[in-house]
């Protein structure tokens, strides 16, 4: 039987269950934990670190900001690992590097929907912004450096977080044709801007609706309120 990459390493298939388990390690409930905010309840309710930022800081949002990025590149980097491995002792350079592209992807789709359907918040969590980027930074480097570059430019110029996550994500199919990427990348590309982009259905319709707060003014309203009790 000829292998494929689908079965030249069967136990690769844990990194599915793997994955989710890792994505839905909630870093913003666990940074918040200590200034008893309840993202769940407060802002926007979601578990991310602009939520995070608004209702309780800056070192709590860069926290849960380092800990989404990092548990996203997490079970990537564990893939390419196994693969590089196994790729020393055979000579199929194209079934490795299809097993790369392919393994990866998955691993980055179940740690991204771990993420956004957490097993310790009942199946509910982020929007898998953050863990998408570390999803990407060991998946494409390039294409991370990309949608880094896209967010920044659409933030500074809208002072819209969500609308700058949702350019930047939108536009990853595009970003991976650029950058000449296998059918495979493009394809998971094409996943998970779905995926992230349909957990912000509400960010969409309060960006329509011109109710979608702007970066830092949560945060300054909070901090007002702090001045004056």
């Amino acid at each position: 039987m000829k292998e494929s990459f689908l079965s030249f390493f069967p136990l690769l298939y844990l990194i599915i269950p793997a994955g989710f388990i890792i994505g839905s390690i909630p870093f913003g409930v666990l940074a918040t934990k200590n200034k008893e905010v309840d993202l769940r309840k407060t802002g926007s309710k979601n578990i991310g670190a602009t939520n995070v930022l608004r209702t309780a800081g800056k070192l709590p949002a860069l926290l849960t900001l380092a800990g989404d990025v990092f548990k996203g590149a997490v079970p990537v980097v564990i893939c390419n690992y196994i693969i590089a491995d196994i790729s020393r002792t055979t000579g199929y350079s194209e079934l490795i590097s299809n097993a790369k592209d392919f393994w990866g992807g998955i691993a980055g789709l179940s740690v991204i929907s771990g993420h956004i359907f957490s097993i310790f918040l009942s199946f509910k969590g982020g929007k898998g912004v953050a863990t998408g980027l570390g999803v990407l930074l060991a998946y494409s480097p390039a294409s991370a450096i990309i949608a880094i570059s896209v967010w920044v430019a659409i933030a500074v110029i809208t002072k819209y977080s969500s609308l700058a996550a949702i350019v930047a994500v939108a536009a990853l199919p595009v970003t991976f044709t650029m950058l000449d990427s296998s059918g495979i990348k493009i394809a998971f590309a094409i996943l998970f801007a779905i995926l992230i982009i349909s957990k912000h259905k509400e960010n969409i319709k309060r960006l329509i609706a011109g109710k979608e707060p702007k970066i830092g003014k949560e945060a300054q309203k909070r901090g007002s309120a702090e001045v004056q009790k």
